[in-house]
């Protein structure tokens, strides 16, 4: 699918979360639907939308389509009534909410999408939709929903609070992912031989420059232009060359080191800088950040489960042949993907 109206059009079918259910509830089906969803209906062209734009997207890629019966039209096609499901349910509990989506705010996000991906050419924007075999209605429906799923996402997460005495726990029991290992500043000259090393070897210790031989011959194009300096910390570098990085005095240089990379010549540039831990004060905002969305992901899975269950208890009814497989009421949303958790 091309990049572009992969992420103009937000309607890829398995990214979606299983807000559904999939039990039946005591309204029947109109002939010309495949679900009943709470007070809404689904009709059998909204599925038949899906499934041609799905065709389209295979016929794309120049893969051959499932063919029905099979076990990837199956998947398809719970896939599509898991999207139709969920954007009945979220519409519906949007007006519960008390949200509502104007055309305007419709009209907006489709130009910012057009200034973004079509540099606000109309005539590209089109193209591409008949490409993808989109009609501007269908790209504003999507976007709708996408814009409803933003709004009941800020709405149910906007009470999410993070106290500093748990940004504070978090630190305490995370404090090694902000630890700084020791380090120290060193230079080499790495050469693939031992012949060719040890050569190096005694012109260094009978006081030829380092800099200029590490430029000459070393094979390291990290440090090569450098004069072989570079700043390592412990544990950084493979196991011989750590160990002998941080054994050297300063100032010392070691004979030729064997690593998977040739052979080294190692010299102590500086001390050994002890670890040292990043303060608190450094990093209370991005853990309170990372908190804070944690938060807001649990709010909003526990709210999707809520909905879940209420529409689980007889307010679904499907058309024979087009109830999801497996059943979405036994399926938990717990780490799903989708506008439940990464929505904001």
């Amino acid at each position: 699918m091309n990049a572009k109206i992969f992420l103009l059009i937000p309607v890829t079918l398995a990214a979606f979360a299983l807000a559904g259910c999939g039990s039946s509830g005591s309204k029947s089906v109109p002939s010309d639907a495949v679900a009943v969803v709470g007070d809404d209906t689904i009709s059998k062209s909204d599925f038949d939308t899906l499934l041609n734009q799905a065709k389209g997207s295979y016929k794309q890629q120049h893969r051959p389509f499932p063919k029905p019966g099979s076990q990837d039209y199956t998947q398809l096609q719970g896939q599509i009534m898991q999207f139709l499901i969920q954007r009945s349910e979220f519409d519906q509990k949007g007006k519960d909410l008390g949200i509502t989506i104007s055309d305007k705010q419709v009209d907006q996000r489709l130009g910012d999408l057009k200034q973004q991906y079509f540099k606000g050419d109309q005539k590209k924007y089109l193209a591409q939709l008949k490409t993808q075999g989109y009609s501007e209605n269908q790209v504003k429906q999507n976007l709708r929903s996408q814009l409803l799923s933003e709004a009941i996402y800020k709405n149910v997460t906007s009470k999410a609070t993070v106290s500093d005495a748990d940004i504070k726990a978090y630190f305490d029991d995370h404090k090694k992912q902000y630890q700084q290992p020791e380090s120290r500043d060193v230079r080499h000259i790495l050469v693939k031989n031992k012949t060719e090393a040890n050569k190096i070897y005694r012109k260094l210790k009978g006081g030829a420059n380092f800099a200029k031989l590490a430029k000459k011959y070393s094979q390291d194009p990290g440090s090569k232009a450098l004069g072989g300096k570079l700043t390592i910390s412990r544990g950084q570098t493979v196991a011989a060359f750590d160990k002998t990085a941080f054994s050297l005095a300063k100032g010392k240089m070691s004979p030729p080191v064997k690593t998977s990379y040739g052979y080294h010549i190692i010299q102590a540039l500086s001390a050994v800088k002890p670890a040292t831990v990043t303060p608190f004060s450094q990093v209370k905002t991005s853990i309170k950040t990372q908190l804070l969305q944690t938060t807001k992901q649990k709010k909003m899975t526990s709210w999707v489960d809520d909905t879940r269950k209420d529409f689980c208890s007889g307010k679904l009814s499907f058309q024979a042949g087009f109830k999801p497989t497996p059943d979405p009421c036994s399926t938990s949303t717990t780490g799903s993907t989708g506008v439940s958790v990464t929505t904001g």
